[in-house]
């Protein structure tokens, strides 16, 4: 009987939701931090407005979405006076506040961090603004501000400072050499949001390269230092059709970035670097999810060593190393699972079972190194999450993945977020 009465509440529910109504008045219960004047300027539901219940759960996918927000709802309340509706947004904020730290090894096997904080609602507006400090062999360290609302409810800007330092393999004639990179950068984008699901960031990242020589083989058509003036176009096209409910994820997402980089030098020629991230991911049950990226990633085929795309334990496949290999493409899956172990108030305990696969193609050589066995790299792996469901991002993870391919390897990943 209990089942029969639940039904038909949900079938009136259903009827009378899905039918056109007018909405009186929006407003919003639960925001502390976060401006009321904000949440109504990215919802586009006014007073006086007409909307369904579809629009309604839009909107609130919507708020799901900004770093402020952990979780949120509606009611609505008719008027006792007219046919109009009162709408009611219950959110719940997160701490957004970020400490960060990512831990792993630089690529002559010392310990390697990078420590920073990011605040994600400043101003109550959800500007993000932070700053991070990296020790990987050298000293580096970074600024970002990016405010997707700046402008408008569609329009916004993001500014970023970079200066880093590495120690990076160079990779030709079957040999390597150890050269200290450094890149200085400042990045300009402008952000629109077309709507919900479509956006676009276009801009300008001015930058210096550096590379120094440190051992290792030398040959005379490779340069032994370099210091190179770049600048570059940039364009990210980003589609989003993902419904977030805490550490669970459902629905499709595809980001193309594309840059074009011109060169002040002319032993590195001008080129055209492209890759497509397309994913995907599927609740199973009440604690299962599955998700999956498909990374296809193009480059101008110049015959360099300083190829674009890299083979990294922190980028594509985990336990593979530091960038152990470069190439001018790239095809990389990585599918897991997710399964959620504990799940309490404010906690989340995550298991996962993961298979990173790759293959490259190398610098000025043909499509065909895609299905060449020396170039395939498979590894499966087990991992961990540790997730604060009221502070954004706070997840801290682990990975263990082992290579089943030739010449394979082995190894822990540290991070702060999911993967993917």
């Amino acid at each position: 009987m209990k089942k029969l009465v639940s039904l038909l509440c949900l079938l009136f529910c259903t009827m009378v939701y899905s039918q056109n109504i007018t909405i009186a008045d929006v407003s919003f219960i639960g925001a502390k931090k976060t401006k009321i004047s904000f949440l109504k300027k990215v919802v586009p539901i006014v007073a006086g407005s007409v909307t369904d219940s579809t629009a309604i759960l839009e909107t609130v996918n919507q708020l799901k979405r900004l770093p402020s927000i952990a979780n949120a709802s509606f009611k609505l309340h008719k008027n006792t006076v007219g046919s109009s509706y009162n709408l009611v947004y219950m959110v719940e904020e997160n701490f957004t506040i970020i400490p960060f730290a990512n831990l792993y090894t630089s690529s002559n096997d010392d310990f390697a961090f990078r420590v920073g904080v990011q605040e994600f609602n400043f101003t109550g507006r959800n500007i993000t603004i932070g700053g991070f400090y990296q020790k990987d062999i050298f000293n580096s360290y970074g600024l970002l501000f990016r405010a997707p609302y700046l402008f408008s409810a569609n329009a916004g800007l993001a500014v970023s400072y970079n200066n880093l330092k590495t120690q990076e393999p160079i990779f030709f004639d079957d040999t390597t050499a150890d050269y200290k990179y450094h890149n200085e950068a400042i990045e300009v984008l402008g952000l629109y949001q077309f709507n919900q699901r479509h956006s676009v960031d276009l801009g300008i990242n001015f930058f210096t390269e550096k590379y120094n020589y440190i051992r290792g083989a030398t040959n005379e058509n490779v340069p032994q230092a370099l210091d190179v003036n770049k600048f570059s176009y940039k364009a990210i096209y980003k589609y989003s059709n993902i419904k977030y409910h805490y550490q669970y994820l459902d629905g499709f997402k595809s980001t193309l970035n594309s840059q074009y980089v011109h060169s002040s030098t002319k032993e590195l020629d001008n080129f055209l670097v492209a890759f497509n991230d397309f994913v995907y991911y599927k609740r199973v049950g009440e604690r299962g999810n599955w998700a999956n990226r498909l990374r296809v990633g193009l480059a101008t085929n110049d015959e360099t060593p300083f190829a674009p795309f890299s083979v990294d334990n922190n980028i594509n496949l985990r336990g593979v190393g530091n960038i152990i290999d470069r190439g001018t493409g790239s095809i990389v899956l990585n599918t897991e699972y997710r399964y959620t172990l504990i799940d309490k108030n404010w906690f989340v305990l995550q298991g996962n079972t993961f298979v990173d696969a790759g293959t490259w193609r190398n610098p000025g050589g043909e499509l065909k190194d895609f299905v060449n066995s020396d170039n395939l790299r498979v590894y499966p792996g087990l991992g961990v999450r540790f997730i604060h469901k009221k502070i954004f991002n706070a997840i801290f993870r682990i990975d263990y993945g082992y290579g089943v391919t030739k010449n394979a390897s082995k190894g822990l990943v540290f991070g702060i977020g999911q993967y993917f």
